[in-house]
C-alpha cells in the first residue's frame, strides 16, 4: 500500500499524462543499473563470508570424522541434510526434547499479520497442502481489507500531524520567517517526530528484548517498515520474549502504526507536491497568457499604428495632396494610354501608373489566365472607348 501511494504521488508529479516511451526507457534503463550496482556491492560484501562458512563447515566435517572413525561420512551427510531440512521447516534443532511448537496462537497471530501487511517474513510458511491452499484465500481476502484499514489509520494521523504541522507553521510564522522555510522545517519536524516515535524507540527496545546489536536491530526495523521482510530477524524468534504471548501482537500492532504512519507522511509529502507543480503551471500558463497577449499587441502596433483623436497633422494634409495629384495623374496616364493599379490601404487609394495600354488584338492573342490577369491589372480610360 505505502509503495502505491509513492508511485500515486510521483504520477500526479509528473502531470497525470500516459509517459512517454523514451521516459519510461529512462527509468528502466536507471533501474536496471541501479540493480546491477546493488548485485555488485552485494556480492562484493557477501560473496566472501559465504565462501568462510563453507570452508568452515567442511573443515567442521572432516575434523568430526577423523576423531570418531567409526562413523560413516555418508551417514554423516544424511543427518546434516536432515537437520538442515527440519530447520528449514521451522524445527528448533535444540537438544531439549521437550517439543515447543512455533504454531502456538501468538505465533499464528503474528504469520496472519504478515500475510495481510504483505511483508512475509519466511521464518514459519505453511507445508501442508491445506495450508497452502487456505494461505492463498486468506492473502487475496485480507491484503484489502488491510488496505481499508491501513488507509483509515492513515488518515486518523494524518490528522494529527496535520495539526501539529500547523501549530508549528504559527509558531514559526509569528517570527516573521518565509512561508516556504516553514513548510519545509515544519515537514522535517514531523518526519525527525515520526522517526522518533516508530524507528528510534523501536531500535532500542528491540535491541534490549532480542539481545540484538544495534545495527542489527536497526536493520529488522527498516526492513519490516519498508515491508521487505527477509525473515533472518524476527522478533520474537529469539531470547525469552518469544515465550511471552502478548509480544508479538505488539509487535504487530507496531507494524501497523508504523505503516500507517509513513504512508501518512508520503501522502502528504506528495499533497504538497501536487500543489506546487499546480502553482507553477498556473504561473507558467500566465506567463504564457502574458507572452501572448504581448505579441499579439506588438502585431497589431506594426499593423495599425495609429494616434487616436483628430490632430491637426501637416504630414497628412501634404498626403492628401499627393494623394489627389496622383489620381488626376492617373486619369491622364490612362487617356493616354496607359494603365494604373489602385492599390488600397485602409482608408487611403494610391494610383501607380505601371505600363502601357495593352492593345486589343494582343488582348484577344493571349489565353484565358492571360486575360483574366490583364483585365484585373489595367483599367481603361473612358477616352478609350
Amino acid at each position: 500500500v505505502v509503495n502505491t501511494k509513492t508511485l500515486v504521488s510521483v504520477w500526479l508529479l509528473i502531470g497525470g499524462a500516459a509517459m512517454r516511451c523514451s521516459t519510461l526507457l529512462g527509468i528502466l534503463t536507471g533501474v536496471l543499473l541501479y540493480l546491477v550496482l546493488g548485485a555488485v556491492v552485494f556480492r562484493a560484501l557477501e560473496a566472501p563470508r559465504e565462501e568462510g562458512k563453507h570452508m568452515q563447515l567442511q573443515h567442521t566435517r572432516r575434523d568430526f570424522l577423523l576423531n570418531f572413525t567409526c562413523v560413516d561420512p555418508e551417514n554423516l551427510q544424511s543427518l546434516i541434510e536432515e537437520v538442515a531440512n527440519a530447520v528449514g521447516e521451522g524445527v528448533d534443532a535444540s537438544p531439549n526434547a521437550t517439543f515447543v511448537s512455533q504454531w502456538n496462537l501468538a505465533s499464528a497471530f503474528f504469520f496472519s499479520g504478515t500475510i495481510i501487511t504483505t511483508i512475509g517474513f519466511g521464518n514459519i510458511s505453511p507445508k501442508t497442502e491445506g495450508g497452502q491452499l487456505f494461505c492463498i484465500f486468506y492473502a487475496l481476502v485480507g491484503i484489502p481489507m488491510f488496505g481499508i484499514l491501513l488507509a483509515g489509520v492513515g488518515d486518523h494521523l494524518g490528522t494529527g500531524l496535520r495539526k501539529t504541522v500547523a501549530k508549528i507553521e504559527t509558531l514559526f510564522l509569528k517570527w516573521r520567517v518565509s512561508p516556504t522555510i516553514v513548510r519545509v522545517i515544519s515537514a522535517v519536524l514531523s518526519i525527525l517526530l515520526g522517526c522518533l516515535l516508530f524507528v528510534a524507540v523501536p531500535i532500542l527496545i528491540f535491541q534490549e528484548v532480542e539481545g540484538w546489536s544495534l545495527l542489527e536491530s536497526a536493520y529488522f526495523v527498516v526492513i519490516t517498515l519498508t515491508t521487505v521482510g527477509f525473515g533472518d530477524y524476527v522478533a520474537g524468534d529469539s531470547g525469552y520474549a518469544g515465550s511471552d504471548h502478548w509480544y508479538k501482537p505488539l509487535v504487530w500492532f507496531w507494524i501497523l502504526l508504523g505503516l500507517a504512519y509513513f504512508a501518512s507522511i508520503l501522502t502528504m509529502i506528495g499533497n504538497w507536491l501536487r500543489v506546487l507543480s499546480k502553482k507553477t503551471r498556473a504561473e507558467m500558463e500566465e506567463l504564457r497568457a502574458h507572452a501572448t497577449d504581448w505579441t499579439q499587441n506588438i502585431q497589431n502596433m506594426s499593423v495599425d499604428f495609429r494616434i487616436p483623436g483628430k490632430i491637426d497633422d501637416p504630414f497628412k494634409r501634404r498626403r492628401k495632396k499627393r494623394r489627389h495629384a496622383s489620381r488626376s495623374h492617373g486619369h491622364s496616364g490612362s487617356a493616354a494610354g496607359h494603365a494604373s493599379v489602385y492599390v488600397s490601404i485602409k482608408d487611403d487609394v494610391i494610383s501607380m501608373p505601371m505600363f502601357p495600354l495593352l492593345s486589343e488584338e494582343l488582348l484577344l492573342s493571349t489565353g484565358p489566365r492571360q486575360k483574366c490577369t490583364t483585365a484585373l491589372l489595367t483599367r481603361r480610360s473612358p477616352a478609350f472607348n
